[in-house]
């Protein structure tokens, strides 16, 4: 199943101008239990890579010997980082992707997915498989 934002299947398209990323929530039914999970996903991964000997030794600046390469993330065929989710969709088990709200920087991402998982109280609800919040603060067992 592909990633719903505003009751429309989403696709790439529809990444706004400037967006990083989104924050989403995800649906399924494992064992006749209803699990839930709030996360986060970049758009765009970037990744530090060393120069070639030979560009090293074109270079007046020795200090900057790695550059920062920019690529898409497959964010269509991601499942969560959560074992159990990865699990259920490789077993085949249906799991509803939704968006909950596009982000433009790398902050907002990360305070709108904290956000969204303290108001639907991820930590204190049994069928959330959400087991901490900025590895801060961790449900109780």
């Amino acid at each position: 199943m592909s990633w719903l934002y505003q009751g429309r299947e989403f696709n790439s398209s529809m990444i706004p101008e400037g967006a990083i990323g989104f924050v989403y929530e995800m649906e399924s039914i494992i064992d006749g239990k209803s699990v839930r999970y709030v996360g986060k996903k970049n758009f765009y991964s970037t990744t530090k890579k060393k120069f070639g000997k030979r560009a090293v030794a074109q270079m007046t600046d020795k200090r900057n010997k790695k550059y920062e390469t920019v690529s898409k993330t497959n964010y269509q065929n991601y499942y969560s980082s959560n074992t159990v989710l990865k699990e259920a969709h490789k077993a085949g088990i249906p799991i509803k992707r939704y968006i909950i709200k596009i982000c433009f920087s790398k902050m907002e991402l990360t305070y709108f997915e904290t956000k969204y998982q303290f108001l639907r109280e991820v930590l204190e609800k049994d069928e959330f498989l959400n087991g901490n919040i900025l590895g801060k603060f961790y449900k109780i067992k």
